[in-house]
């Protein structure tokens, strides 16, 4: 399986709202509760009206389209950082799955993807 490392730095956040989210970056992942807001975003995006932001995240790309009957995937590889002390923050979209490893982990994290098998590009 072919995972693509993803060269932006990304932080994780609480906002307000999203009225300043810029909506046309590259990467832009929302979720909203009736609790709270969240944006995953490129450092440099990040806008004004936070209430928290955790900075210092890297990311990786499962590559392809995920079909919704393909089980384990996320699992095996979150499994796998878990078992190597590398804590995630996992976000998926229609197609695909995303997983931001702390910066500090990194290099780490595409080491033990590497040993295990992925192709990581």
């Amino acid at each position: 399986m072919k995972i693509k490392k993803i060269d932006y730095d990304f932080s994780v956040c609480k906002v307000t709202d999203f009225s300043l989210t810029n909506f046309e970056s590259e990467y832009c992942f929302i979720g909203k509760t009736d609790e709270e807001c969240s944006l995953v975003c490129i450092t440099a995006d990040v806008p004004d009206n936070i209430i928290n932001r955790d900075d210092g995240w890297k990311a990786f790309r499962i590559e392809g389209i995920l079909d919704f009957s393909l089980i384990g995937i996320l699992s095996g590889i979150s499994g796998l950082l878990a078992e190597n002390s590398i804590g995630i923050f996992a976000v998926s979209t229609y197609n695909t799955d995303y997983i931001l490893v702390k910066e500090k982990d990194y290099k780490k994290a595409i080491n033990v993807l590497s040993q295990a098998g992925y192709d990581l590009g």
